[in-house]
C-alpha cells in the first residue's frame, strides 16, 4: 500500500469538496451582518473554521458507522470510502475523530470566548456546540443512529440551515430578527436537497441494509417531488426576505440561480434510475452554492448602491 493510496484515501473520507456547502451559511449569515452594520471578521473567521471541522467530523463519522455496520458494499452505485476499501482502519478512523472533535472543541472555545458578551451567551454556545458534535456522530454511528431512521434531514436544516446562519449572525449581532429564519430557512432547504440527491442515489442499497434514509421512507416517487419541493422552498423563502426586510432590486440577484435548480428539479422528476444521481449530486451542490453566492452579493449590493 502506498502513501499516495492512503492519502486519497483520508481525502476520500474527509470530503473537501463538502465544505463549500458548510462554510455557505456561515457567509450568509455573516453577510446579513455586515447589512446591518454588526460584522466582525474574526468572529466571522472562527465560525467559519469550526463549521469547516464540524463537516469533517460529520464525513468521517459517516464513513466510520457505515463501514462498521456494512451498509456501504462494493455493488453500491455511490463511491466506496477508505474504511470500506480497507486502507484505512478502525482503530485508525477513531483517533482521526478524537483529534478533529479536539480541534472543534478548540476553535469553539475560541469562538464563543471572543463573540459571547454574557455568561448566558458562552453557556448557551457551548450547549449548541456540544449538540452539534453529538449530531454529527450520531448520525451514522451507535445503536440507534439518526441517520438510520429517516431523521438525517432535519437535522441538515437545523445545523446547516438555522443555526449556522442565525448562530453567525448573532454572535455578530448579539440581537435576533425574526425574517433572517427565511435566508437560514432556505440555507438548510438547499443543504437538505444535496443530502437527498445523494440518499437517491443510494436508495436501493440503503433500503436493502436497513438504512432507512426518509427517501427510502418516501418512496422514490415521493422523495423526487420532495426534493422539487426543497429547491422551490428555497426560492421562495429567499423572495420573502427580500420583499419583507431587503427591499432592493438587487435582493432578486439570486433568481439567476432559479433556471439551474428548476432545470435539476425537473431531471430528478424525470429520470428514475439511481444510477443517474451522482452527476446530479455536483450539479445540485453547484446549484446551492450559486443560490448562497448571488443572494450574498445581492445584500453587499444594495446597500452599496443604494
Amino acid at each position: 500500500m502506498t502513501d499516495i493510496s492512503r492519502t486519497q484515501a483520508w481525502l476520500e473520507s474527509l470530503r473537501p469538496k463538502t465544505l463549500p456547502l458548510a462554510f455557505a451559511a456561515i457567509v450568509v449569515g455573516s453577510a446579513l451582518a455586515w447589512w446591518q452594520g454588526y460584522f466582525d471578521p474574526l468572529v466571522a473567521g472562527l465560525a467559519l473554521i469550526t463549521a469547516g471541522l464540524l463537516q469533517i467530523l460529520s464525513n468521517l463519522a459517516n464513513d466510520y458507522g457505515d463501514a462498521v455496520k456494512g451498509s456501504d458494499k462494493p455493488d453500491r452505485i455511490g463511491p466506496l470510502r477508505g474504511m470500506q476499501k480497507g486502507v484505512i482502519t478502525q482503530a485508525q478512523m477513531k483517533r482521526a475523530l478524537i483529534i478533529t472533535v479536539v480541534l472543534i472543541c478548540l476553535s469553539g472555545l475560541a469562538l464563543v470566548s471572543v463573540a459571547c458578551k454574557t455568561t448566558a451567551d458562552f453557556i448557551g454556545f457551548m450547549v449548541l456546540g456540544l449538540l452539534a458534535i453529538i449530531a454529527a456522530i450520531t448520525y451514522t454511528v451507535g445503536t440507534r443512529p439518526y441517520g438510520y431512521i429517516g431523521l438525517g434531514d432535519i437535522s441538515v436544516l437545523v445545523f446547516f440551515g438555522w443555526l449556522s446562519v442565525m448562530g453567525s449572525w448573532y454572535l455578530q449581532a448579539h440581537t435576533l430578527i425574526p425574517a433572517l429564519f427565511l435566508p437560514a430557512t432556505a440555507c438548510g432547504l438547499l443543504a437538505t436537497a444535496v443530502l437527498n440527491i445523494n440518499n437517491l442515489r443510494d436508495i436501493d442499497s440503503d433500503r436493502e441494509n436497513g438504512k432507512n434514509t426518509l427517501a427510502v421512507r418516501l418512496g422514490p416517487v415521493n422523495a423526487r417531488r420532495y426534493h422539487a419541493c426543497l429547491l422551490i422552498g428555497a426560492l421562495v423563502c429567499l423572495a420573502l426576505f427580500n420583499l419583507i426586510s431587503l427591499h432592493s432590486l438587487w435582493g432578486w440577484m439570486f433568481i439567476l440561480a432559479a433556471p439551474m435548480l428548476v432545470k435539476q428539479a425537473r431531471f430528478v422528476m424525470r429520470e428514475h434510475n439511481p444510477a443517474a444521481m451522482p452527476p446530479m449530486l455536483e450539479r445540485t451542490v453547484k446549484g446551492a452554492l450559486l443560490t448562497n453566492l448571488l443572494f450574498v452579493v445581492g445584500i453587499i449590493m444594495s446597500q452599496l448602491l443604494r
